[in-house]
């Protein structure tokens, strides 16, 4: 690595800390005392990792804590890309209300030492020496240990709960279960999503040569390494490892948000349903970690405010009803009101199919104008503004886009869950690529995006009709009376690689034995 990234990555250190420094001492006029001592300080330190990798930290202790008494600790690895002070503010916060905090930067980023594991052997094990040093270190509980963090850091915090059965409590947010069904759903590289990822690991991390060689035969849709790149993935999935995590013991909080295209709700989901301990599942609008960013800044945060709730149940033993209330709780799109449920299942309570009658065929290669929209910019501007992409379904060229709709709708349609098609494809060639959207559609025929996903095949014998099931991204939007729902399907997408070989065509088609359909799932009136 040359001198330039070398200072190009100190000086974005020295402005994202200072920035997040900054917010800390806004939030919380203790968190401006940046130096040594123990009592309601930050002390920044070394920490020695697994293998001794020497990981960058900061810790944070009760005002007055003088080594008499022992506080819950709560460890908090960083997110992907960002340096040890992201979580000033929260441990700040944390330690006012009794909590000893240590956040530390994860290795191969900023000025930790060692490589990007993303969420190896190494991650999980540095998690468990953080642990030991902040016994060592500081007034921590042995019996009272708890994780968070957000994206990488959630990913991390969940691994460490499956592999180290002291840490009791975990809140994961915007994090991932399933790695691969995050990037790779149904054999579809999530390009845009990845480029991120890939982009911001180089700028403020060192990437070894596995996580350069995976990034290489990611983009450049090796079927050969497909399998090893999903082993890979699965080694670093807390889904992996949900037996252990049961056993464990630990509670469990999840939250993340509907439009995140980087880890998206629907492998989340799937999760929480295998959990067997406390648990707990939040949904909201936006994107990736943008629902718990204003937190980041000391500022009043929905997320942050139920994970200190739910350490202050399962670390601190307060009675405070977090474990009494509705455990599945989601912000809808349309609304901003709050809903519970009992459980993930209840949330889709009932649900309405839409035939996909008839025969379509469509041409591939050409973007049809139906689009899931940029990454992070799209469900930031439906989260503040309710604006989610749109797309003019009469215009849509019908050589290119396939499009079923819905008679109109008396009532509001209060979509919630998981909405699932099934067809039947034919396809002139043995791989190809599809994109299911699912839009609401207003008397003037402009589509408002309520989901979508794609999938991909290979090794299909062309000319031979075969069945495709596809779960769309989980959500909660509300139909107004008078619109319809749409289902549209292309087969090119920004966000996606596309895997259509030139000149190839893709046939709808609804068999009389096997009709094609979606079906929406709707909250009980």
């Amino acid at each position: 690595m040359g001198p330039g990234r070398n200072a190009l990555r100190t000086s974005a250190v020295g402005a994202v800390s200072a920035t997040l420094i900054a917010a800390a001492g806004l939030g919380s006029a203790p968190a401006a005392q940046a130096a040594g001592g123990t009592g309601g300080g930050i002390r920044f330190v070394d920490i020695a990792g697994d293998g001794g990798t020497p990981l960058k930290a900061n810790v944070v202790t009760p005002a007055g804590a003088d080594g008499t008494r022992a506080y819950p600790l709560v460890v908090l690895p960083t997110s992907w890309g960002l340096p040890q002070v992201e979580y000033l503010a929260q441990a700040q916060k944390l330690a006012n209300s009794g909590y000893v905090v240590v956040g530390y930067n994860v290795r191969g980023f900023w000025q930790s030492g060692g490589q990007i594991e993303v969420a190896g052997p190494p991650d999980t094990a540095d998690a468990s020496k953080v642990i030991d040093w902040a016994l060592a270190n500081t007034p921590a509980d042995p019996g009272k240990i708890g994780m968070a963090g957000v994206s990488y850091g959630a990913g991390i915090s969940l691994l460490a709960a499956a592999h180290d059965r002291r840490v009791k409590a975990v809140a994961a947010l915007s994090g991932w279960a399933d790695l691969i069904d995050s990037i790779y759903s149904n054999r579809t590289q999530h390009a845009q999503a990845a480029a991120v990822l890939d982009g911001a690991g180089r700028l403020t991390g060192r990437p070894g040569p596995e996580l350069q060689q995976v990034f290489s035969d990611f983009f450049s849709s090796n079927l050969s390494k497909e399998q090893s790149l999903i082993d890979w993935g699965r080694k670093r999935s807390p889904a992996t490892y949900v037996d252990q995590l049961n056993k464990n013991g630990a509670a469990v909080f999840l939250a993340n948000a509907w439009g995140d295209t980087v880890f998206s709700p629907n492998q989340y989901a799937r999760f929480y349903e295998e959990l067997t301990g406390p648990k707990r599942l939040e949904f909201r609008p936006g994107d990736h970690a943008t629902a718990e960013l204003t937190g980041l800044f000391g500022l009043p945060n929905d997320v942050w405010t139920d994970t200190g709730r739910w350490f202050d149940h399962y670390l601190k033993g307060e009675d405070n009803g977090v474990d009494r209330e509705q455990p599945v709780r989601l912000k809808s799109r349309s609304t901003g009101g709050y809903e519970g449920y009992p459980d993930w299942k209840s949330v889709g309570a009932t649900t309405r199919k839409i035939a996909l009658g008839g025969t379509t065929t469509i041409r591939t290669n050409v973007d049809s104008g139906a689009d899931g929209g940029v990454v992070f910019l799209s469900s930031i501007l439906d989260q503040l503004t309710r604006t989610p992409p749109m797309a003019s379904i009469p215009l849509l060229p019908r050589t290119r886009a396939a499009v079923w709709q819905s008679g109109k709708y008396t009532s509001v349609q209060q979509v919630r869950g998981t909405a699932r098609v099934h067809t039947t494809v034919t396809a002139t060639k043995e791989s190809g690529t599809l994109v299911a959207y699912l839009y609401d559609v207003g008397p003037l025929g402009l589509g408002r995006l309520v989901s979508n996903a794609p999938y991909t095949f290979h090794g299909r014998t062309p000319g031979k009709p075969f069945g495709v099931d596809l779960e769309l991204f989980s959500t909660a939007y509300d139909v107004p009376a008078g619109h319809r729902l749409a289902l549209v399907v292309d087969t090119v997408d920004p966000l996606y690689i596309e895997h259509n070989p030139s000149g190839a065509q893709l046939t709808f088609s609804s068999p009389e034995h096997d009709p094609s359909y979606v079906t929406v799932p709707l909250r009980e009136q």
